[in-house]
C-alpha cells in the first residue's frame, strides 16, 4: 500500500482486528477438523471463495457473522462466540 491509498481499517487502529479475525479463523479450522456438521462444507466453500477473491479474514468474518454464530453455538464454543461478538461490534 502506498501513502496515497487510504487504509480501510483506519478506524480500527489499536483494536488488533486483523489478528483477532485470524484467531477466530484458527478456532473455526480447529472446530471444522473431523466434524460432520453441514456447516463444514458451507465454510469450506466460503473460505475458498474468500481466498479466490483475495479478501482477508476480517472481511470473511464480517460477511459470515450469522453463519459463524450458528456454527459456534452448535459446537457450544463460548470462547469463539465471545471473540465473534467482539469482532462484530468493534471491527466489522
Amino acid at each position: 500500500m502506498n501513502d496515497e491509498t487510504p487504509d480501510r481499517y483506519v478506524t480500527f487502529l489499536g483494536l488488533d482486528c486483523d489478528a483477532k479475525a485470524d484467531r477466530l479463523y484458527q478456532m473455526l479450522q480447529a472446530r471444522m477438523a473431523g466434524n460432520d456438521s453441514p456447516w463444514v462444507g458451507y465454510f469450506e466453500k466460503k473460505l475458498a471463495e474468500n481466498t479466490r477473491m483475495g479478501h482477508d479474514m476480517l472481511r470473511f468474518v464480517g460477511a459470515q457473522v450469522n453463519a459463524l454464530m450458528s456454527f459456534f453455538e452448535e459446537e457450544d464454543d463460548e470462547e469463539a462466540l465471545v471473540l465473534l461478538h467482539h469482532l462484530e461490534y468493534h471491527c466489522c
